[in-house]
């Protein structure tokens, strides 16, 4: 008698999406990033890409889903994908307006089929609008909201990497988007498409510098305000060393730990508030803060609420204390990368697999599917 052949290793399925059915199209940037984290946080993600396309197993962005390679431009690839998005609660895209419906698998096609599905379209500009057929990366997409203005130094403005458009203007503002529609979804049956393009995600993340403007605490040019590095106490320092400290002492019980542990008895520090000083302010202190090292700086600093931290580096960040005590940085597949984030003290997150390389057949993740189950 032939032992019973061993069931597989389930994935991780104890988070918060559990059950929870993705399909994503393969794209660039935040629409995998967003498939990421809904992986992380236990949704059972099948990624759709064309035969013989490269897949860097290295990219933590791909982590944690299941591939199927399909050719869209085919009829038989076409249904083979419908027949994937009937099974599913959510789909992923991040073309350019008027792709998917080229393909047949547009939101009124896939919708007629499958009223309760949460279609999500990531976009720089979105689906209607004068540069809706545009070509555009992140610094594009954060310059028409103003945010690219204020960022960077007197001079010049900075993008600061891609972190403000791709994916907190849009990754997260996907995921929002389609957590709230599946919600009433499950509530109504009737599900929708969620626009989330990435230059309306920058401008609803300029709100608290709107409201900054309005009061008149924003005015002038970068480098001139409160929180772009104008303020002598909210900016970087250079240290001895050439490495950097980061203070944050914005409110006068913090900035006066400042003082005490830096040393600054100068009677001209008294004028925090007074933006006319900061420039005066900032030399100062800049000088000081270039008589020690940056490490020397962080021990001074250690355990008060000066605010003062050092600038890391991303290989010395992990190592940080702080980081390491929480396990902010993990290690998967011998390869060091961000742990889920956020944390749930019921349905943990955790990183379901490493970014798949070879593709599974479509059948394989119907029938487990059809049969209520998450695909192995």
């Amino acid at each position: 008698m032939n032992a019973p052949t061993p069931k597989p290793t389930l994935r991780n399925t104890q988070g918060p999406l559990r059950g929870v059915r993705v399909v994503e199209f393969a794209g660039l940037g935040p629409a995998p990033f967003a498939a990421m984290l809904l992986s992380d946080m236990g949704a059972d993600v099948v990624r759709i890409d064309r035969a013989g396309a490269l897949v860097e197993a290295r990219d933590p962005t791909l982590r944690g889903r299941h591939l199927v390679h399909l050719d869209l431009k085919s009829t038989e690839g076409q249904a083979e994908a419908l027949g994937l998005i009937d099974q599913a609660d959510v789909l992923i895209e991040g073309f350019r307006p008027g792709v998917m419906e080229r393909l047949g698998l547009g939101p009124e096609a896939v919708l007629a089929r499958h009223p309760g599905l949460v279609y999500g379209r990531m976009t720089g500009w979105g689906q209607s609008g004068p540069l809706m057929h545009a070509a555009g990366h992140d610094i594009n997409y954060i310059s028409l909201p103003g945010a690219l203005a204020a960022i960077g130094t007197g001079d010049m403005p900075l993008p600061p990497l891609n972190l403000v458009g791709d994916y907190g203007g849009g990754a997260l503002y996907l995921v929002t988007g389609v957590l709230a529609a599946l919600l009433a979804s499950r509530a109504s049956g009737a599900g929708q498409v969620v626009d989330a393009a990435m230059c309306d995600g920058v401008a609803s993340l300029m709100t608290p510098i709107l409201g900054l403007a309005a009061t008149g605490l924003w005015e002038g040019g970068r480098a001139s305000n409160l929180l772009d590095g104008g303020a002598h106490f909210y900016r970087t320092y250079v240290c001895a060393d050439g490495r950097h400290v980061a203070v944050g002492a914005i409110e006068p019980q913090f900035y006066a730990l400042l003082r005490e542990r830096a040393g600054l008895d100068d009677p001209a520090f008294d004028a925090q508030r007074d933006p006319a000083q900061w420039p005066e302010l900032s030399d100062k202190l800049a000088a000081i803060m270039a008589t020690r090292s940056r490490d020397e700086w962080t021990a001074l600093f250690e355990g008060s609420d000066a605010c003062v931290t050092p600038v890391l580096t991303i290989e010395e960040a992990p190592k940080h204390p702080h980081l390491a005590a929480r396990g902010s940085f993990v290690e998967h597949g011998g390869q060091l990368q961000s742990a889920p984030a956020p944390r749930f003290s019921r349905t943990p997150s955790q990183i379901q697999a490493a970014p798949a390389v070879e593709p599974i057949a479509v059948e394989r993740v119907l029938d487990a599917w059809r049969s209520g189950s998450s695909v192995l």
